[in-house]
């Protein structure tokens, strides 16, 4: 009888200290000093400290081509942003950025001078373009209630492209602001700096950036079928082991080098460029809100998206942030819409671009070729920016 107390302490505390040999469930007490039993994986799911980019994923019990994801993400997912305001957004990208780009990228190549400026905005309506050619399928997965019946392939090939071009129009934009630097604060020294070396120098980094920043997109499966359902999500959910692991520096350095590094790059050739320009008074304000203008679209349409990737990714506790996968969603729609403003701010703002433009649409011989050359690489810094930004 006496050696039951102490038997019984022993056991106590080998039980207590034992957290070595996992079992379906965790003991322990409840406020009243009853025990109460609790499934472990319920445990395991609430302290789960990780909510990374992308709704977070667990595989079921074997099958690795489904995924499980909690249920407040499951709501966002489906979801009338998702549903209707993103496809829209999408919609919009195709209906005004392949005809508007491609008629621009029409006249730049067959109704203008083959100038350095010219070069350089004719890659950023060929990349333009080539983001609304590679919406469709992005805004058919969205109409399809987030399916994606492509397979995996597929999938990586759309996501890659997708980032690829709006990251490259980005670094092209950056490329243009380098250009119109050299043009206008520096006019003596761009005669002998701004040539097809400089030109082709800057669009080849920029693409090459592009293609190098998306090239990781292509090699991790992005296809999972959602458990409970028949929708096969396209990125929208991802193993959890691989987001933290992989596709957080992924992003990372594509919101870096895609998107901070130009808009660094553009702050400070576009700030000193307008500098230059009020220090010439009046005359030169038109020239002095284009460029404002320029700037102030790329800000708007890229910064948000990106400064919630890195927020996201900065602290990736759910209690910290919540679900900002679901306004990342959103917000990269809306960056696509860049596409649709570039044609108007750097083409269509110009008159003398517009008369260009009507007289290919009708077949007539283009009047003032050589004014639109001299316009756009001689004369005083107002003369060349009033007329357009070329």
């Amino acid at each position: 009888m006496q050696g039951l107390p102490l038997w019984s302490l022993v056991l106590g505390l080998s039980l207590a200290g034992s957290t070595q040999t996992p079992s379906i469930y965790d003991e322990g007490e409840s406020p009243g000093g009853e025990s109460t039993l609790a499934p472990l994986a319920e445990t395991k799911e609430v302290k789960s400290p990780i909510q990374p980019r992308g709704f977070p994923g667990k595989f079921c019990a074997n099958d690795s081509d489904t995924l499980d994801i909690p249920g407040s993400s499951r709501v966002l997912l489906q979801d009338w942003v998702s549903a209707r305001l993103v496809p829209a957004i999408y919609g919009l990208v195709v209906a005004v950025g392949l005809p508007a780009n491609g008629l621009a990228l029409w006249v730049l190549a067959t109704r203008v001078s083959r100038l350095p400026s010219t070069v350089l905005l004719m890659n950023l309506a060929a990349a333009d373009l080539l983001l609304a050619l590679v919406v469709p399928p992005r805004l058919a997965y969205h109409l399809r209630d987030r399916h994606w019946p492509f397979g995996d392939a597929a999938c990586r090939a759309a996501t890659a492209a997708l980032y690829g071009h709006m990251y490259g129009s980005q670094l092209l934009l950056a490329a243009i602001s380098v250009d119109r630097y050299l043009a206008l604060v520096h006019p003596l020294r761009a005669r002998a700096l701004r040539g097809r070396r400089l030109t082709a120098g800057l669009c080849v980094t920029a693409w090459l950036m592009a293609v190098t920043l998306a090239l990781p997109l292509t090699l991790k499966r992005q296809s999972f079928r959602l458990a409970g359902s028949e929708n096969t999500l396209c990125h929208d959910a991802l193993p959890h082991d691989t987001q933290v692991s992989y596709w957080r520096p992924v992003f990372l350095c594509l919101a870096g080098l895609g998107c901070f590094l130009p808009l660094l790059a553009m702050a400070l050739c576009y700030g000193v460029t307008l500098c230059s320009l009020a220090a010439g008074g009046q005359r030169y304000g038109h020239a002095q809100r284009l460029t404002a203008l320029v700037l102030a679209s790329a800000t708007v349409f890229f910064v948000p998206s990106n400064v919630i990737l890195v927020l996201h990714y900065s602290d990736p506790r759910p209690e910290a942030w919540g679900d900002l996968y679901a306004i990342y969603v959103l917000s990269l729609a809306l960056s696509t819409l860049n596409s649709c403003v570039d044609p108007f701010v750097y083409f269509y703002v110009s008159a003398e671009f517009r008369d260009k433009v009507r007289t290919a649409l009708l077949r007539q011989s283009p009047v003032g070729t050589t004014a639109s050359k001299a316009s756009g690489e001689a004369g005083s810094p107002g003369t060349r920016t009033q007329s357009s930004l070329l």
